[in-house]
């Protein structure tokens, strides 16, 4: 009688992702002979298909490391966080913290925040579809009420803060143009969101990333200004709030007692 399909799964899956480990006794070919060799090489297929849809979420790292280096570094990520999700575009979400922490990577400290830029990408490309706040909607607001105002973001809206240029090195490295000499060593933020059909990837000024923090978590908009000015004293609240919705990093606007 053949296993019951849970066990089954339960038995064959866990030396998949160890090449080490020997074929389980439950895969057995005709006339319960060995089939190592055929598990091994299924085996072999997974980690490849795991390897390419890390190659096609983080397509700038392995721009900027080469591909050997990519993929032998996506190899030993592969072996250490095994998928728990079916959908291929939800697996990776630890390579940007296991690039931070992997040995031959230490030359480019900047690399895994670009990662976090890469998956913050793909994390908008697929959230849920919204209607950005409109103009006109802040344009009504009393003025007088003004920092009482409460933001709802778009479903697509993240922010990545890095102590590196993660914005321009992950521009750089995304359309497949010759790519110049960059200064890493600069601070920056990014805004990632898709209000229609293409992500948005935009780098904040000085405060920005603090008072788009704020906003998101549903603080009035009197605070996020002061958050950004602790940040930035020479911050431009009406300017950036004004960014922020022609990016459609929002959905609605409410007063924070309504």
């Amino acid at each position: 009688m053949p296993p019951e399909p849970v066990t089954f799964a339960a038995a064959f899956a866990p030396a998949l992702l160890d090449p080490m480990r020997a074929a389980p006794p439950v895969v057995t070919g005709p006339n319960g002979r060995a089939v190592g060799k055929r598990y091994d090489v299924y085996r072999n297929n997974v980690t490849v298909s795991l390897i390419d849809a890390l190659a096609a979420i983080y397509p700038a790292v392995q721009r900027i490391t080469g591909t050997d280096f990519f993929r032998a570094m996506a190899r030993f990520h592969v072996r250490s966080y095994p998928p728990t999700s079916p959908l291929l575009f939800e697996y990776g979400r630890d390579f940007p913290s296991f690039v931070a922490r992997y040995e031959h990577a230490q030359i480019m400290p900047w690399l895994a925040d670009v990662a976090r830029v890469e998956r913050a990408w793909l994390d908008a490309y697929h959230a849920r579809d919204a209607a950005p706040l409109a103009p006109a909607h802040l344009a009504a607001a009393a003025p007088e009420r003004l920092a009482d105002l409460v933001f709802t973001p778009h479903p697509a809206t993240q922010i990545v803060r890095s102590e590196f240029s993660a914005v321009t090195i992950f521009a750089a490295n995304r359309d497949g143009a010759p790519v110049s000499r960059v200064d890493a060593s600069t601070s920056e933020d990014a805004l990632i969101t898709r209000p229609g059909f293409d992500v948005i990837v935009r780098h904040l000024p000085p405060g920005g990333a603090a008072f788009a923090a704020r906003l998101m978590e549903a603080r009035p908009l009197g605070e996020a200004a002061a958050s950004a000015l602790d940040a930035s004293p020479d911050f431009d609240i009406a300017a950036n709030i004004a960014g922020l919705i022609e990016a459609g990093a929002f959905t609605s606007i409410a007063f924070g007692d309504a």
